[in-house]
């Protein structure tokens, strides 16, 4: 019994509603772990799959998680329960291009001035 709370039952919930696990992980998974765990369960049906850790994002009780924090740093008491899952949801974020970042037209010209009289 002292097995189940070393682990945590955790399904990842996509964006359009559809699900992958749930599955059980060790308490001292890291979150970059289960980043890896999603990109290589991605379904292979969805387009715009996710191709490096960077761009999962990973939510938990409304809170973005870190890469190097673990399972545990997580665990709320409600995951304690038996039979719980935890669930976390996935956004994707593609990777900015460079033409993304170049800024469009004449910076000056994207101020906006106002004049009193």
């Amino acid at each position: 019994m002292a097995e189940v709370h070393n682990q945590l039952e955790i399904k990842f919930r996509l964006t359009d509603g559809s699900d992958i696990g749930p599955k059980a992980f060790p308490d001292a998974t890291t979150v970059a772990s289960l980043k890896e765990t999603v990109i290589s369960e991605w379904p292979r049906d969805k387009e715009n799959g996710p191709r490096t850790v960077k761009e999962v994002k990973l939510i938990s009780a409304g809170k973005v998680l870190e890469n190097n924090k673990t399972v545990k740093d997580y665990r709320s008491p409600v995951s304690n329960l038996v039979g719980a899952v935890t669930t976390m949801h996935v956004i994707i974020q593609p990777p900015v291009t460079e033409k993304e970042k170049k800024p469009k037209g004449d910076p000056k010209m994207n101020k906006c001035v106002c004049s009193i009289m």
